[in-house]
C-alpha cells in the first residue's frame, strides 16, 4: 500500500481533489482483498469501531479547539489499539499501514478532519468491495 497525502497544498488548506474518491476507493479495495486470504480479518463491525473512535476524537477536537494538546496524544494512541487488533488477527496490515499513515499526518485539527471525511470515504466504499458481514 502507498501513503495517501491528504493535502494538496496544506498552507492553503486544500485537499487533494481525488481523496475521497479516487484515493479512498482503491485503499478500500486493497483492504477488502485481503478477505480473501482470510476472511477472519477486516469485518465491517472492527473497522467501524475505528472509523467511531476517530469521529468521536474530531468531534470532540470541534468542540474543544482550546484542548488540542490534549485530544492529540489519543489520536496517536489509535495506533497502538489498531496494532493490538492486527496481534489478534482481526485486521490486516493494509488496515494497520493505512491507519498508521493517516495518524502520523494528524498535526492538528484541520488534519484530523480530513482524516476523518477520509475514513467516512473509505467505509463507504468498503461497504460495497468488502465482506457482506
Amino acid at each position: 500500500m502507498t501513503s495517501i497525502c491528504y493535502w494538496k497544498d496544506k498552507s492553503k488548506k486544500t485537499i487533494n481533489p481525488k481523496l475521497f474518491s479516487t484515493e479512498a476507493e482503491k485503499l478500500a479495495k486493497d483492504v477488502a482483498s485481503d478477505n480473501e486470504r482470510s476472511n477472519k480479518v477486516n469485518k465491517r463491525t472492527q473497522l467501524r469501531k475505528f472509523y467511531d473512535e476517530v469521529l468521536r476524537l474530531n468531534t470532540l477536537s470541534r468542540s474543544n479547539p482550546g484542548d488540542w494538546d490534549n485530544i492529540l496524544p489519543y489520536v496517536q494512541m489509535l495506533t497502538a489499539k489498531v496494532a493490538y487488533a492486527k496481534g489478534r488477527d482481526l485486521v490486516s496490515n493494509n488496515f494497520l499501514n493505512f491507519m498508521k499513515s493517516g495518524i502520523e499526518q494528524v498535526e492538528d485539527q484541520d488534519d484530523l478532519a480530513v482524516f476523518s471525511n477520509f475514513f467516512e470515504a473509505f467505509m463507504g466504499f468498503y461497504k460495497q468491495h468488502g465482506p457482506s458481514n
